[in-house]
């Protein structure tokens, strides 16, 4: 695709977007979410439904809605709490240590750098970047598997990886694009275009979409 159709694609995404579910990380930061319970609920999200990671959300931030409230939780507790969420007793010693450092290290504050971010056990880039756009409404690109897929569905990149994908977006994306291209790109992938047979015959983006990749559709 022509790199200025982007801005056609997102004119459209973001009326569409208007009538599917937002993605649960993204209610926890509409709700007056704190940096830290975008944090939290990132880790809980992945590999997990959003209905399950908007429940788990909720029940967790009832008990604990701060770093240190957080630390001085039991990790059985915090297992208990965000059950069923994929590797749920990883992420609880996850959420525990993370919390006890935030508490001891960083006065409870999260840092509002991605490299800082890095630094925590269980935060990768993809963490990292919804921390920033979502927590602090920095710049950043939030690359996770439904933006890399769709991005090289477009033909607006062509990588092998969301890491590469968050590369390039940062090189050809325009800025005002950054923060939100995760959130329409993933209701996108959850509500329309799936990984197997997506719904092309119906899509306003067809049209410009290239298709890469696509073998079925509906």
């Amino acid at each position: 695709m022509k790199p200025d159709e982007i801005h056609a694609i997102i004119s459209i995404l973001r009326e569409e977007y208007k009538n599917w579910q937002t993605p649960a990380v993204s209610i926890v930061a509409q709700c007056n979410g704190s940096p830290f319970k975008v944090l939290i609920s990132c880790i809980i999200s992945l590999r997990t439904k959003d209905e399950v990671t908007a429940l788990a959300s909720a029940r967790i931030f009832a008990r604990a809605q701060t770093a240190e409230a957080m630390a001085d939780l039991p990790v059985e507790e915090i297992s208990r709490l965000i059950y069923p969420a994929g590797f749920y007793r990883t992420k609880a010693e996850q959420i525990a240590v993370l919390s006890r450092r935030l508490a001891e290290e960083f006065h409870g504050v999260v840092p509002d750098e991605i490299e800082e971010l890095l630094q925590f056990k269980g935060v990768g880039r993809k963490t990292a970047n919804l921390v920033m756009t979502l927590g602090f409404g920095k710049p950043g690109i939030c690359v996770d598997t439904h933006v890399h897929r769709i991005c090289n569905r477009f033909g607006y990149v062509s990588t092998k990886s969301p890491d590469e994908t968050e590369k390039i977006l940062r090189t050809q994306l325009p800025p005002e694009y950054w923060i939100e291209i995760n959130d329409l790109l993933v209701a996108f992938g959850q509500n329309h275009c799936h990984p197997v047979s997506p719904r092309c015959s119906s899509c306003r983006v067809s049209a410009i979409c290239r298709r890469v990749g696509v073998g079925v559709s509906r």
